[in-house]
């Protein structure tokens, strides 16, 4: 059990009343999950405040309460802590409550707009077949090292964050490799950890509901950089024109990586076809299971880390030759009737743009594409046309279905996607609302040599709908339709 006063360690202060020499066994930041000696920090959150609740946990009994606004009423049997920034206060609590177990484990931060699934889920898998105990954080999954737990957030809260952390350090993980969202940044989810590195992979249109400028958006991000200490690296895509943007006042060690620039670390693309790369990375030749100068960018990263954290290189190349995809990231089918479906979480313009435009380079005006696409409610609007009109200027055919609609109506989303299809492509495009039927219709309009893209959801397994997830994947459905033609998915 902890001492208040230890848990406070580089919180900025405002001012205390009562004894914070007190024992404390739980922190937390939810009104329904206090005991007798737990700490309440009262959060300004998005949808609700916490101040609201301190009344009610003062009743039930809390020790102690975090505050950035003291109540009117001051019972003398609880500490108060006033505080400049609840949310930044709950983060170096958790840190300090669980030992700083980042200080403990080499902890390996990705952010960027896209390619951050897949390059910590693959620096993950590389390591582990390394032979390292290691550890993941995910929108997919979270693991310590085998072991799996499902995941809600992109990056958790700075209680579970931490928690996971140190159950990592606890089993004997060495590396963690983890997602970093621009919410994330911003909300102080990962205020106070200890990173050993970050990578930038590229930014682009997103979260702009929750960021409301570009520009904001970009200074999220560059955030992170900017608090990496000066014993760490900060690897950087310097193809994308935001790269140098991000380390101009980070301490930490700058490498960069490119395609279409001199780097530290160089990668060209010698073949691309739907079963693989052959890249040329640093001179040295390696074939990857992965698909799309997008995935490329994805595997020099990985490439990059290892040789930061001084990996053997020989050891690193051929543990990439062995990667497989991500669940959901340009996932591949084939029929027995020589259809091809590939699903993926393009839930992106840029992300979009990049899959379509690797799928056109390899099938080289062969046979046809059919996208099948949607956006998700309550979420940034302004992208919703954009995907359209991208789908619909690289695809044969594309049709327009629910993603996950949320609280919106998906007729009010899909009646402004539609906005963004050009008038000489309206021919070439459906709208479906009900995703499973859009996905039967494209598989039913697909010949042999044709190309089915179904974006937006990749890994998910649910569709959510007014508050509620129901079953569903993307990829059990072209299995069912595939199979239903009396076809195999290979």
């Amino acid at each position: 059990m902890k001492r208040l006063k230890d848990i406070l360690y580089k919180c900025s202060i405002v001012r205390v009343i009562g004894n914070n020499d007190i024992p404390i066994d739980k922190i937390s930041f939810d009104s329904r999950d206090i005991s007798k000696e737990s700490a309440f920090v009262a959060i300004k959150g998005t949808i609700t405040d916490g101040h609201h609740y301190i009344e009610q946990v003062i009743k039930a009994g809390v020790a102690a309460v975090v505050c950035e606004n003291l109540p009117e009423d001051i019972d003398h049997k609880v500490c108060y802590i006033l505080v400049k920034d609840s949310a930044e206060t709950l983060a170096y609590m958790a840190c300090n409550f669980y030992d700083n177990p980042s200080e403990k484990i080499n902890l390996i931060g990705i952010t960027g707009t896209n390619g951050k699934t897949t390059t910590a889920t693959l620096l993950y898998d590389l390591y582990i077949s390394a032979g390292y105990k290691t550890g993941l954080i995910s929108t997919v999954k979270n693991c310590i090292h085998n072991q799996v737990f499902p995941t809600k957030h992109t990056t958790p809260d700075p209680l579970q964050l931490n928690s996971l952390l140190s159950e990592m350090v606890n089993f004997g993980c060495e590396y963690c490799f983890m997602e970093v969202s621009s919410h994330a940044i911003v909300q102080h989810r990962i205020t106070g950890l200890n990173y050993r590195g970050g990578i930038f992979s590229n930014l682009t249109h997103d979260h702009l509901d929750f960021h409301k400028t570009f520009e904001a958006y970009r200074d999220a991000k560059k955030g992170f950089f900017d608090k990496l200490p000066a014993d760490a690296f900060a690897l950087i895509n310097i193809d994308d024109k935001n790269g140098r943007f991000m380390v101009q006042n980070t301490k930490a060690k700058v490498v960069s990586m490119a395609i279409r620039k001199a780097a530290d670390y160089h990668c060209k693309v010698l073949e691309n076809q739907f079963d693989g790369l052959l890249l040329n990375i640093n001179g040295k030749e390696v074939w990857t299971h992965l698909v799309g100068e997008f995935n490329a960018y994805n595997i020099l990263a990985i490439y990059a880390v290892t040789r930061q954290l001084s990996l053997d290189e020989h050891d690193a190349l051929v543990a990439l030759s062995k990667l497989m995809p991500v669940d959901g990231r340009f996932e591949y089918f084939r029929s027995t009737g020589e259809i091809i479906a590939i699903v993926d979480y393009a839930h992106t313009p840029d992300a979009l743009k990049n899959v379509i435009e690797t799928i056109n380079d390899i099938r080289g005006g062969s046979g046809k594409l059919i996208t099948v696409v949607g956006a998700g409610g309550d979420r940034d609007k302004g992208k919703r046309p954009l995907m359209a009109k991208i789908a619909a200027e690289g695809s044969n055919m594309v049709i327009l279905t629910s993603d996950n609609p949320r609280t919106e109506d998906p007729e009010v989303i899909l009646s402004e996607m539609n906005a963004g299809i050009p008038i000489d492509k309206k021919k070439r495009s459906l709208t479906i609302t009900d995703r499973r039927q859009a996905i039967k219709t494209a598989c039913n309009m697909a010949n042999p040599g044709d190309v089915i893209l179904i974006a937006g959801k990749g890994h998910e397994t649910y569709q959510e709908i007014n508050g509620e997830r129901f079953h569903f994947d993307d990829r059990e459905l072209i299995k069912e339709f595939f199979n239903n033609d009396n076809e195999q998915t290979l």
